[in-house]
């Protein structure tokens, strides 16, 4: 980042980086307020991939998909990273344009893409062709690529778990419960949070949300200093 920002005048770019950091640290608490700061680095410094490309990934997790469609749009122009194309097809979809993007993923199947974006084109094929009433075929794609090793061990798990929310979707949930639980075993990092899925469809609480409930939430002027756990630190790093 630092970099695309020495382009800038010394006061434009601690704005604009400033800008970026806010979004950065308010995308996960609150993407509605981190998308307001995205886009005002937008509007100061619009030619800038860095800059594009958080105004896209906020507006995407923020669920603002025709904004975030227009910026990865724009960051794909600028930068001919055709690894951009299988997101730019999700917004697509996201707004109600399968065919729209089937018609992007096309071209990115004719592209050389990374390994993760190969997965994507299929994760978001599957996606469209169920979109348009095609689930026997969203279905077919899935387990085609499941059955074909793609993707290494987290693309694995990510296309389990695309299949099984598909069957989850028609009301197979005793078949999606057992492709969610082979979505895990590949899932070295928990990325997927599947355990949560799985105890959501199972009707069971939500991992660890059992021993959360019996505490009360405080207000951080709640909180007071004499319970400070410093000294039991202390007595930690001794032992």
């Amino acid at each position: 980042m630092r970099a695309e920002l020495r382009s800038l005048s010394k006061q434009l770019a601690e704005k604009v980086g400033g800008h970026l950091q806010a979004a950065a640290e308010l995308v996960e608490l609150n993407p509605e307020q981190a998308l307001a700061h995205a886009m005002v680095a937008r509007r100061l410094a619009s030619r800038l991939p860095v800059v594009r490309e958080a105004a896209a990934e906020t507006a995407y997790l923020a669920e603002r998909y025709d904004t975030a469609l227009t910026e990865y749009r724009a960051l794909h122009r600028l930068t001919g990273d055709d690894d951009y194309l299988p997101i730019i097809a999700d917004c697509e979809r996201a707004v109600g344009k399968p065919q729209a993007a089937l018609r992007t993923l096309r071209e990115a199947r004719g592209r050389k893409l990374s390994l993760p974006q190969q997965v994507e084109v299929i994760l978001v094929e599957a996606g469209a062709r169920d979109d348009m009433g095609q689930r026997d075929e969203a279905l077919r794609l899935l387990k085609e690529a499941i059955s074909g090793r793609r993707g290494g061990r987290q693309g694995q798990a990510r296309l389990r778990f695309a299949y099984a929310e598909l069957l989850a979707a028609h009301g197979r949930t005793d078949a999606a419960l057992e492709w969610l639980t082979s979505a895990r075993s590949y899932d070295e990092s928990q990325l997927l949070g599947l355990d949560a899925r799985i105890a959501e469809l199972k009707g069971e609480p939500l991992p660890d949300q059992a021993d959360l409930d019996e505490f009360e939430v405080l207000d951080i002027e709640e909180v007071d200093d004499s319970d400070d756990d410093d000294e039991n630190d202390d007595a930690l790093e001794e032992q």
